[in-house]
């Protein structure tokens, strides 16, 4: 149970450089939020919005409790990502812009892994 604690707290732990330090950045429309926005073609009005979704997911990852609310944060976040490769391949932009979306993505899936792995240790040490 220890090592499945360990491994938890570090993917998730991982995920507040991965995704939390940029959406903080964001949620103030930073220069460099809104340089990385429209270089994929949205609107900068979308900065804050992605930035405030992204840090209320986290804030549910990290709290106790809340599965259901859990279960919607992993999936935003994961639809959050991936939408952002799928952008980066939709411009045709070099492969090297995939790196860190696939670095969060491994955080974000290592996280749920431990996760879920976490509660079915801790059924079965209920029964």
């Amino acid at each position: 149970m220890k090592k499945t604690t360990v491994f938890y707290w570090i993917f998730t732990g991982m995920l507040i450089p991965a995704l939390g330090i940029g959406s903080v950045s964001g949620l103030f429309s930073s220069p460099e939020s809104v340089q990385v926005i429209t270089a994929l073609n949205y609107p900068a009005y979308i900065v804050p919005f992605l930035s405030l979704a992204r840090l209320l997911a986290l804030l549910v990852i990290f709290l106790p409790k809340l599965p259901r609310l859990k279960e919607w944060a992993y999936a935003g976040l994961v639809f959050d990502v991936i939408g952002a490769m799928y952008s980066q391949i939709a411009l045709e932009n070099p492969l090297k812009h995939l790196i860190f979306p696939l670095i969060a993505l491994v955080f974000i899936f290592g996280s749920y892994f431990f996760y879920h792995k976490k509660l079915k240790m801790i059924e079965k040490s209920k029964e």
